[in-house]
């Protein structure tokens, strides 16, 4: 069923009832790190962790990814229990694995291995009936370098009122 959405609401697919667009997003990395480059992973889920999904309830507040042995970990995403499912839940804030190319694996731990960079999820999809993460290349701000980046949109924001202002009269 199609539901009118206000702002701020997600829109029901048509189909499949799923969650249309973004289930989870990190929006506090953008204003934390540099974001360098960006990866599509899937996510190896159970049933359970699948249907809370697709409720939209996860937060991505605080996670991140690690490299260990060859393999890429999504650690501290927290995918609340889902309800119908008493005894045969899920553990909300376990490791979760997540699937890339091999090639994309040693592209990551060789950019890892230099110093301030690391791998933060930036926001969680389904991309048909698969959860996919986006992964993003980050080295961390400074609070100079937020400050700087805050100033520069006030005057981008005080440049464009100037001209909307001139081009009125």
């Amino acid at each position: 069923m199609v539901g009118l959405a206000k702002k701020g609401k997600k829109k029901q697919a048509e189909r499949s009832g799923a969650v249309a667009g973004d289930v989870a997003t990190n929006r506090r990395a953008r204003h934390k790190f540099e974001l360098l480059d960006r990866y599509e992973a899937g996510i190896a889920l159970l049933g359970t962790e699948v249907k809370a999904l697709r409720q939209g309830n996860a937060q991505l507040a605080d996670s991140f990814a690690t490299i260990d042995d060859g393999e890429v970990w999504l650690r501290n995403f927290h995918i609340p229990p889902y309800p119908p499912a008493t005894t045969n839940n899920h553990e909300p804030e376990r490791a979760r694995k997540l699937l890339l190319k091999k090639y994309e694996i040693e592209r990551l731990s060789g950019s890892l291995s230099k110093k301030g960079l690391t791998l933060v999820p930036v926001r969680v999809y389904f991309k048909g009936p698969l959860a996919k993460v986006e992964l993003a290349l980050a080295r961390g701000k400074e609070g100079k370098d937020r400050r700087r980046e805050i100033a520069d949109r006030d005057v981008r924001r005080d440049v464009e009122r100037e001209f909307k202002g001139r081009y009125r009269e």
